[in-house]
């Protein structure tokens, strides 16, 4: 798995688009090895009997036992073989070439990535509790954007805050909250990123869980960077002492960060609450 990852690793590191498309192919086509299951025997039998052999999904509970998952698992550990390090410094690298469009495609893809290593392998989250990381999702949603890497990114931000206090709070005094409520009330927002906004605070107003301990997280031994967005929303600190400490992160109640959304979204939020309550989103966590 090593070599695989080398291979799709220099093909990242280059300044080519068609190099870099290849090494986010091969990434994906490791992932894909990874999640799908086509047993070997099934698949001799059905090629026997003339039919398709189809490949079979992995729910995430089902990974634990495979040699192939551990092994991927394991490698991620360490700093040389982090997929999800490796696919930040290329999102990075692609948005700041700019261009007219002509990267779209390959940020697209490499969001799409970032979430996949995401949930294959949580520890990796604690990258975002990093400034640089999450300003750049917060870059990707403004609207000089397309809506199709405003939405992609809006999904990003769901998957690195899952179960992670530690970077709500980061989102949250990098002014993540005023930049998405200003989306949010924008005219000029389209229906389907709205759509992906409203999901969004939603899933922000849900309680917040302490979250599973990332002591083998790849960058666990470093200190996260200090959020250098602008400091508004420096009242952060007197709040969170509401909440109740979460290895290392701090949780907020749902009425702390009601009260913090309610800044940048007057009148919102009750209805946002209202509907969380009726439909239960979420499978009625907030019951």
């Amino acid at each position: 798995m090593e070599s695989l990852l080398s291979l799709a690793f220099d093909n990242l590191s280059a300044f080519e688009p068609a190099k870099i498309k290849k090494g986010l192919k091969q990434v994906e086509g490791l992932l894909a090895q990874i999640c799908l299951s086509g047993p070997a025997k099934r698949e001799q039998d059905a090629a026997a009997a003339g039919e398709q052999s189809q490949l079979q999904r992995k729910g995430l509970g089902d990974l634990a036992g495979d040699p192939a998952f551990r092994e991927f698992f394991k490698l991620q550990e360490g700093f040389e073989w982090n997929v999800a390090q490796r696919l930040l410094t290329t999102l990075d690298f692609l948005v700041a070439r700019g261009g007219e469009g002509q990267y779209d495609l390959l940020i697209l893809n490499a969001l799409d990535l970032i979430q996949g290593v995401l949930l294959l392998h949580p520890p990796s989250k604690v990258l975002f509790s990093r400034a640089a990381h999450m300003n750049l999702l917060l870059d990707l949603i403004e609207p000089v954007n397309t809506p199709a890497i405003q939405c992609a990114t809006i999904i990003t931000l769901v998957v690195a805050l899952l179960d992670s206090p530690a970077n709500v709070r980061v989102f949250e005094r990098l002014d993540g909250l005023l930049t998405v409520a200003s989306l949010f009330k924008s005219r000029e927002t389209g229906r389907e990123v709205k759509f992906r906004l409203t999901e969004f605070l939603y899933f922000y107003l849900t309680p917040e869980a302490p979250p599973a301990s990332m002591a083998s997280s790849p960058t666990s031994s470093s200190t996260p960077t200090s959020p250098t967005r602008d400091k508004a929303g420096g009242d952060t600190a007197s709040q969170q002492g509401s909440g109740s400490k979460a290895n290392g992160g701090v949780t907020l109640s749902v009425d702390i960060k009601k009260r913090k959304l309610d800044q940048h979204l007057p009148g919102v939020v009750d209805a946002l609450l209202r509907d969380l309550d009726r439909y239960k989103p979420f499978g009625g966590v907030l019951s």
